[in-house]
């Protein structure tokens, strides 16, 4: 039981030391200045394509949400009629 939780340890420690380590470029400075730019985009919608999609998305499922409740509350509103 010890000498496999050694190994394991062993395994472990050395997956972890030799890693390659990855120098990842700052891209801050560049999402900085689109965030930035006055060009009358609202600031939700300045990444692109992907936020575009994501507020259409978001505002459809809202108006559909809001149909179904309204819906649902009239038809709670005026029962049927049981015959």
């Amino acid at each position: 039981m010890y000498r496999q939780l050694f190994a394991l340890q062993q395994v472990a420690r050395r997956s972890i030391s030799s890693s390659v380590r990855r120098q990842v470029e700052n891209k801050v400075p560049q999402k900085q200045k689109v965030f930035q730019e006055d060009n009358g985009v609202p600031v939700h919608l300045k990444g692109g394509t992907a936020d575009v999609l994501l507020y259409r998305a978001t505002m459809a499922l809202t108006v559909v949400g809001v149909g179904y409740v309204l819906f649902e509350l009239v038809k709670a509103a005026f029962p049927q009629k049981k015959a």
